[in-house]
């Protein structure tokens, strides 16, 4: 079988897993908690953090989850190894996760994930972030690559202190091309992994930055 014809197996399993291209933090109700009235503080090294995720990323979990499904068990045996690997590794929906929560845990005191706001605000951390994150990978009908991951925070009055971010977008060149070699085709999609690297890493410079800043005012 050629490999634009195996591709076009995978190509079509791919697109049936929805996008959640639509739910990315447009509106900022979605991604922002309801201010509550007190003073707010900045950001020091020494603090406890509780964290929620956005509705976002708990649909972009969902998401990644079920493109790297596919990418695994889709169309066994029949799309050359490379490229398989490929899909899997460029879609781990545990890369950026671990790495935004590896990053907050270098940061602060504690880190904790919490279900809801309720069992938040009962815990009383000195800090409140809203994880963000969202992806959108290549299919058949997409070759623009997206990765945005944002961490907003909150003192423990939920006053808004500031966000660290990170975001890269790019247009691939279409892979599902006649005139590819398997080893430039899985170079191409390994591009998306590279690219969600990207993003996460000027992530904790804004994050780095963030911090910086607030033990600045603290100390001034």
């Amino acid at each position: 079988m050629k490999i634009l014809t195996r591709l076009a197996v995978i190509a079509l399993l791919l697109g049936s897993v929805a996008s959640t291209a639509s739910a990315f933090a447009e509106d900022a109700r979605a991604c922002h908690l309801p201010p509550i009235t007190g003073g707010h503080s900045g950001l020091q090294y020494g603090q406890t953090v509780g964290v929620l995720y956005s509705d976002n990323t708990v649909e972009n979990l969902q998401y990644l989850e079920q493109y790297h499904s596919v990418a695994v068990n889709g169309a066994k045996n029949a799309l050359d190894t490379r490229i398989r690997q490929a899909f899997v590794n460029s879609s781990d929906p545990d890369l950026a996760i671990d790495w935004l929560m590896g990053s907050l845990h270098h940061t602060f005191l504690s880190v904790t994930v919490y279900e809801n706001l309720d069992a938040l605000v009962q815990a009383h951390p000195d800090v409140v972030v809203m994880l963000d994150t969202h992806n959108q990978l290549l299919t058949q009908r997409n070759d623009r690559v997206e990765a945005r991951f944002a961490a907003r925070f909150y003192d423990a009055n939920l006053q808004y202190i500031g966000k660290a971010e990170g975001a890269v977008e790019k247009q691939l060149p279409s892979v599902w091309v006649h005139d590819k070699t398997a080893p430039e085709i899985a170079a191409q999609i390994e591009q998306q992994r590279d690219l969600q690297l990207t993003a996460l890493k000027q992530f904790d410079a804004s994050l780095k930055a963030l911090v910086t800043a607030g033990l600045t005012a603290t100390t001034n």
